[in-house]
Order: structure tokens, then sequence, then C-alpha cells
């Protein structure tokens, strides 16, 4: 096999993979943008998650994106090891199908047959995909045109394999070759080697495909061959660990170890069984579809020898990977930057961040409010906590969604991650208030100040009007709740109002004496905290509704509502202020 031999082939291996790659994003752009999830809501048993690992598998084509993305939810605490077991196991399975989409390439090339061979199949496919793509602009239809440019680019990769070892099938030194990998331990270790450099099992189990065309290759040389490409396979999963908790290493593990102990297993099971029986078939000559099927039925039999060994899967992968350090309260654990290449799944992942965030909001704002009844250091402290644990919150989500915007979206997707950007920073600031507070609260405590039984009455009343804005804003944020949006403003209206009567009603205080300045500082600071996190809620409400009616000017829709009090607003309006009546 000279140079030139050698570069077509590699170019064809490159091409092989660059159409694979193409084809599976296309593929699972079509089958929608929920696919991922559906991997990790639906996998609940070993049965199911096998079917599903070999569904999204045979979508994607790469047993290796899906391992991958296993090892993301269960570092992320979405699923658990024993279920990524299973789904590992399916996607083992689930990649034999590129091995049948390659039997495509080997189509007859003479007679009736040429008008279905190789050359025209793929020349059709390219120029309707190139058409599609070009001249119709709907998503879907670039999508389709993307896996039938995909698919044409795979078949000629492949072709062009075939065509760079078509020689070799006369060759002394690679029939001996071939004949040196019967061996099992050889041929074992040699596929490993092969795809593990390759870092894809569809390309080695191509470049096989592409050797027994020749017609130099018998079962006895593929089998081991096959079951080495098994095992090699798992080698990309592994450098997914980097960087991963320890159940996320474990994670990681399972592919080489179920691929290695099933794979060895079948192994043992097939040439025990050949060395007392016979098999006759392990001199006969096989051809790409042949490899196809030993591929299909030796993952099948891998998967049939695992599922009953998977609480033995996950023990061997807990003693590699002994107990780690306990992970941290991290806002960014459910971040994974694995997920940024599977958009549905990183959106999904951030709005679960994001309500996490908002819990760590309104919890730190009641324990504030909880302080000016009966402060207490502890509690001071674990205001201070969920503060910082905000701060922390809003890093995070802030550069994790900067990163998803520069992928392509759907427009439900696009209005989530607007709205998880609009905001971040109110659900921080109102952590931040909720710091305010309870320094008041430090300070009234240290100073001894003592408000009269009118002012408490008051803020007693406020702090409730508070809580029910917070607890209407947020859950309408939560819940996408359109209706509980709309209902923000007019409480939050007769917040400002309630704290401008509680300042006049101050002052009147001062006037007859029952109140001091000192005590008017903090009142004041009190109800400035009051205003910000009711203007906060507003904030989130407003910026719902109107990313929902695809508005962005907050400032705008907030003048219009207020200069235009609909009967809706006058009626809600009213109703809180006779709830909250001072």
């Amino acid at each position: 096999m000279g140079f030139s031999e050698i570069v077509t082939l590699l170019s064809g291996v490159a091409l092989f993979l660059f159409g694979m790659s193409l084809m599976g994003d296309g593929l699972k752009k079509i089958a929608g943008s929920k696919l991922e999830l559906i991997l990790y809501r639906l996998s609940g048993t070993p049965l199911r998650g096998v079917l599903l690992g070999t569904a999204v598998t045979a979508v994607i084509q790469s047993s290796c994106a899906t391992s991958v993305m296993t090892v993301g939810f269960v570092n992320s605490g979405m699923m658990k090891v024993r279920q990524a077991v299973s789904v590992v196991l399916g996607a083992i399975l689930g990649t034999s199908i590129t091995g049948w989409i390659i039997c495509l390439s080997y189509m007859g090339n003479g007679g009736i047959g040429s008008i279905f061979s190789t050359a025209t199949l793929t020349g059709a496919v390219a120029v309707s995909g190139i058409i599609i793509r070009m001249f119709v602009k709907k998503p879907w239809a670039r999508h389709i045109g993307d896996i039938m440019m995909g698919f044409a680019v795979l078949m000629f990769g492949m072709s062009t394999m075939s065509k760079s070892v078509g020689s070799l099938g006369s060759d002394p030194g690679f029939r001996g070759m071939l004949t040196s990998m019967e061996s099992p331990v050889i041929g074992i270790l040699a596929g490993a080697v092969f795809t593990a450099v390759l870092q894809s099992a569809s390309a080695a189990v191509g470049i096989v495909q592409a050797l027994s065309a020749t017609g130099a290759m018998s079962f006895s040389t593929a089998l081991p061959l096959l079951m080495g490409v098994a095992i090699g396979a798992s080698a990309p999963v592994l450098l997914s660990a980097i960087g991963a908790n320890t159940e996320g290493k474990r994670a990681a593990l399972i592919y080489p170890v179920a691929g290695a102990v099933s794979t060895l297993a079948c192994a043992a099971i097939f040439y025990i069984a050949d060395a007392i029986f016979g098999f006759p078939i392990m001199n006969d000559t096989v051809d790409p579809v042949r490899v196809a099927m030993v591929n299909t039925v030796l993952r099948f039999g891998m998967v049939l020898i695992a599922m009953p060994f998977s609480d033995v899967i996950e023990a061997l992968v807990t003693l590699i990977v002994p107990v780690g350090k306990a992970a941290a309260e991290d806002p960014s654990l459910r971040l994974e930057d694995r997920f940024i290449a599977h958009p549905a799944i990183a959106v999904e992942q951030s709005r679960l961040t994001v309500n996490a965030m908002a819990d760590t909001a309104r919890e730190a704002l009641e324990d504030s409010l909880k302080l000016l009844s009966g402060f207490s250091e502890e509690g001071f402290k674990k205001v201070q906590e969920k503060e910082e644990a905000g701060d922390r919150y809003e890093d995070a989500l802030g550069s994790y969604l900067v990163k998803l915007t520069g992928h392509e979206l759907t427009e439900r997707q696009n209005k989530d991650v607007s709205a998880y950007l609009h905001t971040l920073s109110d659900f921080e600031r109102i952590s931040d208030h909720a710091l305010n507070i309870a320094e008041s609260a430090q300070e009234i405590k240290d100073k001894g100040i003592t408000f009269s039984g009118d002012a408490m009455r008051e803020l007693s009343v406020t702090e409730d009007a508070i809580r029910e804005i917070v607890g209407l804003a947020f859950g309408a944020f939560i819940d996408r709740d359109l209706d509980a949006a709309t209902r923000v403003e007019p409480l939050e209206e007769l917040i400002d109002e309630l704290c401008d009567t509680m300042k006049l009603h101050h002052v009147e205080r001062l006037q007859r004496g029952e109140c001091t300045i000192h005590q008017g500082y903090v009142w004041a600071d009190l109800l400035t905290n009051f205003e910000r996190v009711s203007d906060h809620c507003s904030n989130i409400a407003v910026a719902m509704i109107e990313l929902e009616a695809d508005e962005f000017d907050t400032h705008e829709y907030i003048n219009r509502l207020r200069e235009k009090r609909t009967p809706d607003f006058e009626r809600q309006f009213e109703e809180y202020r006779a709830k909250y009546a001072i």
C-alpha cells in the first residue's frame, strides 16, 4: 500500500467522520429539540434506559455523544449511576446502525443495478440536499438538507476508503496481516487500539467493511476486530471524566467497564463453544453486509449479557472511583458545559437553576423579615449565606447563558434564555435587599431601637404585602403564569403608596414626639428596601409579559399601563388597598 493510497484512505476517513457528524446533527434537530430531555426523563427502568439509549444513539449516530451526555446527566445530579448503566448499554447497541447505512455504499454497479449504484445514489442525494438547503428557507428544510448532504459525504468517504484498499485483496503481505488477526488476542487488541486512535467506532467498523470488500477477510478475522472496536470505542468517553465529580467519573467508566467485560464474556463464550463444536463459519469470507450483521449480533449479545449485571457494573465503577469529597452547594452544579452542544438540556438546566436562585432569594427575604420581629445571629448568618449564593448564581448563570446564545435555538428556547438573562439581576438584587433588611434588624437590636405600636402595625401590614408580591412574581415566573404576572403591577403600585404613607406617618409621629430621628433613619432604610424589592418583582413580571409578547421596553410598558389604568388594574389595585389598609 503506497503513500498515495494511505493519503486517500485517511481522506476517506475524514470525509466519513464529517458526513456522519453532519447527518447526525441534522437527524437530531429533525427528531426534535427535546430528544435529549426524553433520554434522561424516561430512563427510569433498565429496559427503558436501554431502549432510549439505543434510539437516541441511532438518531445522533454516536454512542460516544450519548455516553458523554449521560456523564453530564450524572455529574449534574439529573441521573443516577444505576440509570446511566442501562443508557450506555443502549448506546453500545445503537451505534451498530451505522454499519447498515454503510452497506448502501456497496450496492450493485452493473446492469439495472447501476441505477441504484453508490455513485448514482450519492449524487442524487447530494444534489437534492443542496437544492433543499439553498432554496427552501424554513429551518426544518435546512436540517433535511444537512441530513442528505451528510449522507452523501459519508457515502463518498466510504467509497474513497474502499477504493484506497481495493488492491490489497491480492497483496500477500495484507493477507498475512489478516491471518495474524485471526488470533482473538491480537485481533481484539488491534481493533481496540485502532478505534481508540480514530475516536470513532463507526469509522472503525466502516474501515473493517472496506477491508472485507477486498474478499480477503474471513469471519475469524472480522469477529475479533469488531470485538476490539467495541472496547476501543470507550476511549473518547473517558475524556469526559476530566473535571467531573465523583459520580461523573463513575459514569464515564461505565462504557469501558461494560464494553470490556461484556465483550470478553462474549469472546469467552464463543471461542469455548468453537473449540468444542468447531463452527464451520470461521473460514467463511465476509463482505460488508456480513460485517454489519456480525457487529449488530455481537453488540446485541453484549447488551444481553450485561443487562442482568447492571448492579455489578455499578459496583465495579464505584470500587474503581472511591467516594470523594462531598459536593458543595454549588449553584453551577447543573450548568454542565457538556450540555451546551445540546440546547434543549442546557435551557432546561438553566431553568431549574434560575428557579433555584429564585427560591434562594425568596428564602433570604423571608428570613430577613423574621429578623425584624426577633433578631438572632444565626438567622442573620443564613441571610448572608443566601445573599452570597445569589451572587454565585448570577455569575454562573450569566456566563452559561451567554455561551448558550451562540448556538442555534428554537423560538421557545430563545424566549426562555432572554427571560432568564432579563431577570437574573432582579433575583440577585432581591437577595441584596434582603441582606440590607437583615442589617437594619441588626441595627435595631444593637441600638435598642423600638417603634411605636402604630409603626409596628404598619410595618407588619407592609411585610405581608411584600410577601405576597414576591410570591406572585416568583410563582408567575416559575410556572409561566401570565395571569399571576398581570397582578404584580397593581400590588407594586400599592406598596409604593404604602411606603409613602408610612413615611408621612413617621413625620407626624416625630412632630408629636412619639418617634426620634434615630428611629427615622432605620425606618427610611426599611421602606426603601421594601420599595426596591417590589420594583424588582415588577421587573420580573413585566419582562415575562413582554417577552411572551415579543416586546422588550420595560419602562414603556409600565408607563402605558399606568397612564391607561384598565378596569382590571383599578379593580385589583382597590382589592389590594382594602386588604393592606393602614
